[in-house]
């Protein structure tokens, strides 16, 4: 039980790194009702982001909107966990059709993280039967498969209609963070690994969640800053801490380091750090955390930023994508050039 509190505590952190930005929702994209619960991705409402829409996918922090943009490559983003708490809960798996969950959803994870991938791509986030938060806590296992297997399969169908209707032979990018990169791993496993379309994929983002050195054989970690057809994927935490239930993983995780982009034990510190995006969406916050790999895990210093002393977990799952944003926004940027290159 403390488990859970301990991780619902670091879902709710969520608010450190979002719901202060100005923009107004066109509410018609949230009065949608689903004729039978399942999604319809022929209809633009079950897209968190898609770009024949405006949405918070498109938004670019003020400094940052002088930048050279250029969507020749899509990105297949797929969120994490939203569907928390018991206000908005019915049932194990969120209704595609829940107006407030859906526009949590848009204000959170994709104004706040699927935003870095807009300068050179087109953003594809589906909504889904997302698993509510207390089923990575069941003891019944059959059971959380389940839910788990609901949520994939929306993703699965969303994909494969994106693929059908608007990929076009585009280059692609897989991200995702925390139960979206659950079923990313899934979703790379199905369609990329040891597949032809392994030739489209730019670079995987697969953030906030493990991933095993065994799962995927023919998809390499990306091994620099300038790799394509590989993995970047990393967990952050306080120096010198280890979760209860990360202990027994001895390491066996990929893991990226986000300031240097290699997969050394090398300590990089946060004057390499370019900028994060933290409650204030339209300021970059420079400097705030340095980054080191050490037994599976990314490892960085108390973040420093206005307010700082007042943050004191240790678990920095909410802020994996936002504390790098800069530096990642540059590094997809560079992928993309060198896989236009090859």
């Amino acid at each position: 039980m403390r488990l859970f509190y301990f991780f619902l505590l670091s879902a709710l952190a969520i608010n450190l790194f979002s719901c202060s930005n100005k923009h107004i929702a066109n509410q018609s994209r949230y009065q949608f009702h689903s004729k039978d619960g399942k999604p319809d991705y022929a209809d633009l409402n079950y897209w968190a982001a898609h770009p024949s829409i405006w949405d918070p996918s498109d938004s670019v922090p003020r400094p940052l909107q002088n930048e050279w943009r250029d969507t020749s490559v899509d990105v297949f983003f797929l969120h994490p966990t939203i569907y928390i708490g018991n206000k908005l809960f019915d049932g194990p798996n969120a209704a595609i059709d829940n107006a407030k969950l859906n526009r949590k959803t848009d204000y959170s994870t994709i104004l706040y993280q699927a935003s870095v991938f807009n300068q050179q791509c087109r953003v594809f986030a589906p909504r889904y039967r997302q698993a509510h938060i207390s089923t990575f806590f069941l003891t019944n296992k059959e059971k959380a498969d389940e839910i788990f297997a609901l949520a994939y399969e929306d993703l699965k169908n969303a994909f494969e209609y994106y693929l059908k209707h608007w990929n076009n032979g585009r280059p692609i990018i897989i991200a995702s963070h925390s139960q979206g990169s659950l079923h990313a791993e899934r979703l790379l496993k199905e369609y990329f690994e040891n597949k032809p379309l392994a030739n489209k994929l730019v670079a995987a983002y697969i953030i906030g969640w493990p991933v095993p050195k065994e799962y995927i054989s023919s998809i390499p970690i990306c091994a620099d800053s300038l790799q394509t057809g590989c993995i970047c994927t990393w967990r952050t935490f306080r120096k010198n801490y280890v979760p209860i239930w990360l202990r027994k993983e001895n390491g066996n995780s990929f893991v990226t380091n986000p300031l240097s982009w290699k997969t050394d034990g090398v300590f990089i510190s946060r004057n390499s750090n370019k900028g994060s995006i933290l409650k204030n969406f339209n300021k970059i916050v420079p400097y705030t955390t340095d980054a080191q790999i050490s037994n599976g895990l990314l490892y960085t210093r108390k973040p420093k930023f206005p307010g700082s002393f007042l943050y004191l977990t240790k678990n920095y799952h909410v802020g994996d994508i936002n504390l790098y944003y800069v530096n990642m926004r540059e590094n997809i940027s560079r992928r993309i050039a060198m896989y236009w290159k090859k």
